[in-house]
């Protein structure tokens, strides 16, 4: 078995990336062994359809699931459409995520966490050179109100795993 966990550095020890589309690393292991490969997200400053593409690439890999802390519409749909499991909510490092994991801490996905185009850097939601119209102030505070929304709705769950240990 083959899970990406998306990180900003290079080994096991380093943080996870809440993005998923624009993530710098996706750090793949084997959860038996604990063997492990990082392969640096060439997606990660495309202009636009950062997710598709990191997608596509995981679905190349034959990774067999993913964790993350966000995933947006495209991308998961490109991942439950090969049949890969996404998890989302998963903070910390990644050896952490991966504990989470193996101990039946993260939940597999329903559907996106994120609206579309949540994870584009600042500066990069005008829509210069991507040949899509700009996105509103009224559009990204939408977006930003989704996230809000299922952040919130993350913590929840942790909330009640939290209460269910004790």
């Amino acid at each position: 078995m083959k899970i990406a966990i998306t990180a900003s550095g290079d080994n096991l020890d380093s943080q996870m990336d809440p993005r998923f589309g624009r993530c710098q690393y996706f750090v793949i292991v084997d959860p038996d062994t604990m063997d492990f490969e990082a392969m640096q997200n060439e997606s990660a400053m495309a202009s636009g359809g950062a997710g598709i593409q990191a997608a596509q690439t995981i679905v190349n890999v034959g990774i067999n699931a993913v964790i993350t802390g966000n995933v947006g519409p495209n991308a998961f749909e490109v991942l439950s459409a090969s049949g890969i499991e996404t998890m989302t909510g998963g903070s910390g490092t990644v050896r952490h995520a991966l504990e989470l994991y193996k101990s039946g801490g993260l939940q597999s996905s329903a559907g996106a966490t994120v609206g579309a185009h949540a994870g584009m850097p600042l500066g990069m939601d005008s829509g210069q050179g991507t040949g899509q119209a700009p996105i509103t102030k009224e559009q990204k505070i939408s977006m930003l109100e989704e996230e809000l929304e299922q952040a919130g709705l993350q913590l929840a769950q942790i909330k009640k795993k939290l209460d269910d240990m004790k």
